[in-house]
């Protein structure tokens, strides 16, 4: 009589299991001495960690002045590492002048686009400023959110023209005099 083929079962819900040694039994604590882990359950004698109700702490240190307190408290704006007041402070995209002169011909019109275009003004929705670094010979029409009284002087001394972008929150990069000086 021929013996019958062994099939395997199919893959279901009903025979899945994890492979062997993978998953280990739960270790039962305070279950007599002859476990190994009865008595203290592996808490030792005596101090904090034998108490119910015990903490391990990221930060404690053990009832000594914790590191946090021991150091000096920073506070001011104009350091990095002091309080934080990143929420108040004011950031531009810094575009010099002797990288104008150097990207752009004469008679251009330099917009965030172009200014894009150049390798400039790359990151999106951060105000442009342009400062006076270098020299400029060429007249150009620029666009910015904000100048510094420096560079606008020697734009307008070089033939060329500035415009101001007036978009939310931008209103303020610019100084007060300049802002009251175009109005009039």
């Amino acid at each position: 009589m021929a013996e019958p083929e062994e099939r395997e079962e199919r893959i279901g819900l009903h025979n899945l299991k994890p492979a062997p040694g993978s998953r280990r039994p739960r270790k039962r604590v305070g279950r007599g001495e002859g476990s190994g882990t009865g008595k203290t359950a592996g808490r030792g004698q005596k101090g904090y960690g034998s108490r119910s109700g015990s903490k391990h702490r990221a930060r404690f240190e053990g009832g000594q002045m914790p590191i946090h307190m021991r150091m000096r408290k920073l506070r001011g704006p104009h350091m990095k590492k002091s309080m934080p007041f990143e929420q108040f402070r004011t950031h531009t995209q810094a575009v010099n002048l002797l990288e104008l002169e150097a990207r752009f011909e004469s008679g251009a019109s330099v917009t965030l686009e172009a200014l894009k275009g150049k390798g400039l003004a790359n990151r999106k929705n951060v105000p442009v400023k342009v400062l006076a670094k270098g020299e400029i010979t060429k007249p150009l029409t620029v666009h910015a959110h904000a100048f510094s009284r420096a560079a606008r002087e020697k734009i307008e001394a070089a033939g060329g023209t500035c415009q101001l972008i007036e978009t939310s929150g931008t209103a303020q990069l610019a100084a007060p005099a300049e802002s009251t000086a175009s109005e009039t």
